[in-house]
Protein backbone atom coordinates (compact mmCIF):
# COMPACT_ATOMS: atom_id res chain seq x y z
CA UNK A 1 0.00 0.00 0.00
CA UNK A 2 1.53 3.32 -1.05
CA UNK A 3 0.92 6.00 1.56
CA UNK A 4 1.89 9.58 0.78
CA UNK A 5 1.42 11.74 3.85
CA UNK A 6 2.38 11.18 7.47
CA UNK A 7 -1.28 11.58 8.37
CA UNK A 8 -2.16 8.72 6.02
CA UNK A 9 0.57 6.55 7.57
CA UNK A 10 -0.69 7.23 11.08
CA UNK A 11 -4.29 6.63 10.03
CA UNK A 12 -3.35 3.35 8.36
CA UNK A 13 -1.40 2.27 11.46
CA UNK A 14 -4.56 2.34 13.57
CA UNK A 15 -5.80 -0.83 11.84
CA UNK A 16 -2.40 -2.15 10.79
CA UNK A 17 0.31 -1.14 13.34
CA UNK A 18 3.12 -2.19 10.98
CA UNK A 19 2.50 0.97 8.94
CA UNK A 20 3.80 3.05 11.84
CA UNK A 21 7.29 1.89 10.90
CA UNK A 22 7.06 4.14 7.85
CA UNK A 23 6.76 7.16 10.16
CA UNK A 24 9.88 6.02 12.01
CA UNK A 25 11.75 5.59 8.71
CA UNK A 26 10.79 9.11 7.60
CA UNK A 27 11.61 11.01 10.78
CA UNK A 28 13.94 9.01 13.04
CA UNK A 29 17.13 10.57 11.68
CA UNK A 30 15.96 14.16 12.19
CA UNK A 31 14.58 13.37 15.63
CA UNK A 32 17.76 11.56 16.66
CA UNK A 33 19.83 14.53 15.51
CA UNK A 34 17.62 16.84 17.59
CA UNK A 35 18.08 14.65 20.68
CA UNK A 36 21.85 14.44 20.17
CA UNK A 37 22.09 18.22 19.96
CA UNK A 38 20.04 18.63 23.12
CA UNK A 39 21.30 15.84 25.38
CA UNK A 40 24.23 14.11 23.65
CA UNK A 41 24.53 10.67 22.13
CA UNK A 42 24.28 8.75 25.41
CA UNK A 43 20.66 9.73 26.05
CA UNK A 44 19.59 10.20 22.42
CA UNK A 45 19.01 6.51 21.68
CA UNK A 46 16.72 5.95 24.64
CA UNK A 47 14.88 9.22 24.03
CA UNK A 48 14.34 8.29 20.38
CA UNK A 49 12.85 4.97 21.42
CA UNK A 50 10.69 6.70 24.01
CA UNK A 51 9.54 9.27 21.45
CA UNK A 52 8.29 6.68 18.99
CA UNK A 53 6.76 4.57 21.78
CA UNK A 54 4.77 7.57 22.98
CA UNK A 55 3.85 8.54 19.41
CA UNK A 56 2.70 4.99 18.68
CA UNK A 57 0.57 4.91 21.82
CA UNK A 58 -0.96 8.32 20.99
CA UNK A 59 -1.39 7.76 17.26
CA UNK A 60 -5.17 7.49 17.59
CA UNK A 61 -5.27 11.08 18.89
CA UNK A 62 -3.23 12.51 15.99
CA UNK A 63 -4.99 15.31 14.10
CA UNK A 64 -4.97 13.92 10.57
CA UNK A 65 -5.69 17.34 9.10
CA UNK A 66 -1.93 17.91 9.48
CA UNK A 67 -0.24 16.01 6.65
CA UNK A 68 3.24 16.38 8.16
CA UNK A 69 3.76 14.73 11.57
CA UNK A 70 7.17 16.25 12.23
CA UNK A 71 5.86 19.17 14.36
CA UNK A 72 3.80 16.67 16.40
CA UNK A 73 6.93 14.55 16.92
CA UNK A 74 8.95 17.62 17.94
CA UNK A 75 6.23 18.45 20.45
CA UNK A 76 6.50 15.01 22.03
CA UNK A 77 10.29 15.23 21.91
CA UNK A 78 10.32 18.61 23.60
CA UNK A 79 8.10 17.32 26.41
CA UNK A 80 10.42 14.34 26.86
CA UNK A 81 13.39 16.68 26.97
CA UNK A 82 11.73 18.77 29.67
CA UNK A 83 12.39 15.85 32.03
CA UNK A 84 16.08 16.14 31.19
CA UNK A 85 16.32 19.91 31.61
CA UNK A 86 18.55 19.87 34.68
CA UNK A 87 20.92 17.35 33.11
CA UNK A 88 21.08 19.43 29.93
CA UNK A 89 22.03 22.58 31.86
CA UNK A 90 24.69 20.63 33.79
CA UNK A 91 26.13 19.25 30.54
CA UNK A 92 26.37 22.73 28.99
CA UNK A 93 28.07 24.08 32.11
CA UNK A 94 30.51 21.15 32.19
CA UNK A 95 31.38 21.72 28.53
CA UNK A 96 31.91 25.40 29.26
CA UNK A 97 34.27 24.57 32.13
CA UNK A 98 36.17 22.09 29.94
CA UNK A 99 36.66 24.57 27.10
CA UNK A 100 37.68 27.29 29.57
CA UNK A 101 40.25 25.02 31.19
CA UNK A 102 42.05 24.09 27.95
CA UNK A 103 45.68 25.21 27.91
CA UNK A 104 45.97 27.79 25.15
CA UNK A 105 49.76 28.17 25.38
CA UNK A 106 51.83 31.09 26.55
CA UNK A 107 52.61 32.68 23.17
CA UNK A 108 50.87 36.11 23.00
CA UNK A 109 49.90 35.49 19.36
CA UNK A 110 48.15 32.29 20.48
CA UNK A 111 46.18 34.37 22.97
CA UNK A 112 45.15 36.79 20.22
CA UNK A 113 44.05 33.95 17.94
CA UNK A 114 42.19 32.32 20.82
CA UNK A 115 40.36 35.56 21.55
CA UNK A 116 39.14 35.68 17.96
CA UNK A 117 38.36 31.98 17.82
CA UNK A 118 34.68 31.11 18.13
CA UNK A 119 35.54 28.26 20.48
CA UNK A 120 36.72 30.85 22.99
CA UNK A 121 33.14 32.11 23.11
CA UNK A 122 31.66 28.66 23.70
CA UNK A 123 31.80 28.77 27.52
CA UNK A 124 30.01 32.11 27.56
CA UNK A 125 27.42 31.06 24.98
CA UNK A 126 26.81 27.69 26.65
CA UNK A 127 26.24 29.36 29.99
CA UNK A 128 23.91 31.93 28.43
CA UNK A 129 21.87 29.30 26.60
CA UNK A 130 21.70 27.13 29.72
CA UNK A 131 20.45 30.17 31.64
CA UNK A 132 17.56 30.89 29.26
CA UNK A 133 14.10 30.04 30.55
CA UNK A 134 13.11 26.58 29.33
CA UNK A 135 10.39 27.84 26.98
CA UNK A 136 12.76 30.27 25.29
CA UNK A 137 15.49 27.65 25.00
CA UNK A 138 13.08 25.12 23.43
CA UNK A 139 11.90 27.66 20.83
CA UNK A 140 15.49 28.75 20.11
CA UNK A 141 16.69 25.17 19.57
CA UNK A 142 13.77 24.24 17.32
CA UNK A 143 14.30 27.40 15.27
CA UNK A 144 18.11 27.48 15.08
CA UNK A 145 19.00 23.78 15.08
CA UNK A 146 15.99 22.15 13.51
CA UNK A 147 15.12 24.97 11.09
CA UNK A 148 11.42 24.76 11.91
CA UNK A 149 9.10 27.59 10.89
CA UNK A 150 7.30 29.64 13.53
CA UNK A 151 4.09 27.76 12.66
CA UNK A 152 5.77 24.35 13.01
CA UNK A 153 7.28 25.36 16.36
CA UNK A 154 3.87 26.56 17.49
CA UNK A 155 2.36 23.21 16.49
CA UNK A 156 5.18 21.25 18.14
CA UNK A 157 4.88 23.08 21.45
CA UNK A 158 1.15 23.68 21.42
CA UNK A 159 1.58 27.45 21.50
CA UNK A 160 0.17 30.35 19.52
CA UNK A 161 2.52 31.60 16.80
CA UNK A 162 2.71 34.96 18.59
CA UNK A 163 4.08 33.26 21.70
CA UNK A 164 6.73 31.51 19.59
CA UNK A 165 7.75 34.86 18.08
CA UNK A 166 7.81 36.47 21.51
CA UNK A 167 9.91 33.73 23.10
CA UNK A 168 12.38 33.75 20.24
CA UNK A 169 12.61 37.53 20.48
CA UNK A 170 13.22 37.35 24.24
CA UNK A 171 15.91 34.68 23.78
CA UNK A 172 17.64 36.75 21.10
CA UNK A 173 17.48 39.81 23.35
CA UNK A 174 19.01 37.98 26.30
CA UNK A 175 21.82 36.68 24.10
CA UNK A 176 22.40 40.18 22.66
CA UNK A 177 22.65 41.56 26.21
CA UNK A 178 25.35 38.99 26.86
CA UNK A 179 27.19 40.15 23.75
CA UNK A 180 27.05 43.79 24.89
CA UNK A 181 28.18 42.93 28.44
CA UNK A 182 31.10 40.84 27.18
CA UNK A 183 32.15 43.55 24.72
CA UNK A 184 32.12 41.19 21.74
Amino acid sequence: MAVDSDAAVISASIDDPEHFGDLFDRHATAMYRYFVRRVGTDAADSLLGELFRVAFERRATYDCTHANARPWLYGIATRLLARHHRNEARRLRATARLVASLDRGSDPSDDLVAAMDASALWPVVAEAVAGLPEGERDVLFLYAWEDLSYQDIATALGLPVGTVRSRLNWARGRLRELQVRSGR
